[in-house]
């Protein structure tokens, strides 16, 4: 059978009438998607909304480009303006954090702290981390996870008392299990680590320092929030959360450890590097750079107090009294509610958050964030008006659907994206 070689196209940009024609199911999903972002409230801490110029990035003709290896030394022909568009984002990213070097290749920060792993461990190696069920993430130990089955990691936690890390534990646990390296950073801890503690007891054992800063890198990237870099061997982070960027992960470290972070992200742990995702994520880092950025970073925090405050008033006990950052968590029980159930009234409400687990407790909590509504031009006013909403699902309101609304409306006037042409 003879082929048809298809029509050129008179433009690379992406085309949603293109998929609307050739797949409408699939579109009608994204479609759906789209809606369920722009009227509901997106609480989930680890969430946010990308500009319009990084989704151009990530739906380029760049995501047709094959490109095993780095910059200058890759595995296939053709990558002189790929070459380009990483270089930029290593330099934007080296810039925005004062790192020495960056690696922004990683697929997630899952992807980047297994590569800081095989950068700066062997197998059986013992590792500090924060333990789970103090906010611990799946890569710091769990034994579900390669951490987990690879290495013996040791967990510390939480000061009962006030919720805050117990440096004296860190301390003389390090000094007990004589760790090869300490993880410093946490998916549910609402404070800033103390980075110069963390180095002064990697120091006294002889340990690397590996910060997980997936959560609080956006807040660093506007001054928002303490750098770990200085302090650090090695910093992984993801791109999106606060940071605005697409999905994906970066890894900062020192000079004298480029080339074994390099060669832990390739070839040892991934293939071909995203580079569709690679220039989104240069792309975020410019964003970042600018002056709104910082604006907008304090602002997540300030909303993020704002909301911890709301939430307290209407019943809910907030760990720590607070938070320092664009993340919360609080327990419900006060409420007479376990966290699942309390997360499945505010999703019929169309508030859409997390549960994690809490310190010392057998139950769980809530965790939110304040990254994606402050995206949206939410202010403090709009966080009271999203305690009281909460406080009002948790408690059983609007089950015929009128906080619903409510909260639909609320959304409705902090829109991100426009709607799509005939799509209501």
């Amino acid at each position: 059978m003879p082929v048809t070689a298809a029509a050129p196209r008179t433009h690379w940009s992406p085309d949603f009438d293109a998929l609307r024609r050739q797949d409408p199911e699939l579109a009608g999903l994204v479609l759906a998607e789209l809606e369920r972002q722009s009227t509901g409230l997106q609480l989930i801490a680890a969430e946010n909304f990308t500009s319009p110029a990084v989704l151009a990035a990530l739906g380029s003709p760049l995501a047709n480009k094959y490109a095993e290896g780095y910059p200058g030394a890759r595995h296939h022909g053709g990558c002189e303006l790929v070459d380009l568009a990483e270089r930029m984002a290593v330099d934007r990213a080296k810039a925005l954090f004062g790192a020495e070097h960056a690696n922004v290749q990683p697929h997630s920060g899952s992807s980047a702290m297994l590569a800081a792993y095989a950068a700066l461990l062997r197998p059986g190696d013992t590792v500090l981390a924060m333990g789970l069920r103090y906010g611990g993430h799946l890569t710091h130990g769990s034994p579900a996870n390669f951490s987990g089955r690879w290495f013996s990691f040791t967990g510390y936690g939480v000061r009962r008392d006030t919720g805050l890390i117990d440096y004296d534990q860190v301390q003389a646990l390090a000094r007990e299990h004589r760790p090869a390296a300490i993880v410093c950073g946490s998916v549910s801890y609402p404070r800033h680590p103390d980075y110069a503690a963390f180095r002064e007891i990697a120091d006294d054992v002889g340990a690397y320092l590996i910060v997980d800063a997936a959560h609080p890198i956006g807040l660093v990237a506007g001054g928002a929030a303490p750098n770990p870099v200085p302090y650090a061997d090695v910093v992984c982070a993801t791109t999106h959360k606060v940071l605005r960027g697409p999905r994906g992960g970066v890894i900062l470290c020192r000079a004298e450890l480029a080339g074994r972070v390099d060669r832990a992200v390739f070839p040892f742990t991934q293939g071909g590097a995203q580079m569709h995702t690679v220039a989104a994520k240069a792309v975020a880092f410019g964003e970042a750079s600018a002056p709104a950025f910082v604006a907008y970073a304090h602002q997540v925090v300030a909303n993020a107090r704002a909301l911890a405050a709301a939430l307290a008033a209407e019943g809910l006990s907030v760990t720590t009294g607070g938070t320092d950052t664009h993340l919360i968590t609080a327990d419900v029980s006060g409420l007479a509610l376990e966290a699942a159930t309390a997360r499945g009234r505010l999703a019929a409400a169309g508030i859409v958050l997390d549960v994690c687990g809490l310190p010392h407790e057998a139950a769980h909590g809530l965790r939110l964030g304040t990254a994606a509504v402050t995206t949206q031009g939410m202010r403090e006013p709009e966080m009271a008006r999203i305690g009281t909403l909460i406080g009002a699902a948790l408690r059983g309101a609007g089950r015929d659907g009128g906080l619903r609304g409510e909260v639909a409306r609320l959304a409705a006037g902090f829109p991100v994206y426009a709607p799509y042409p005939g799509h209501t």
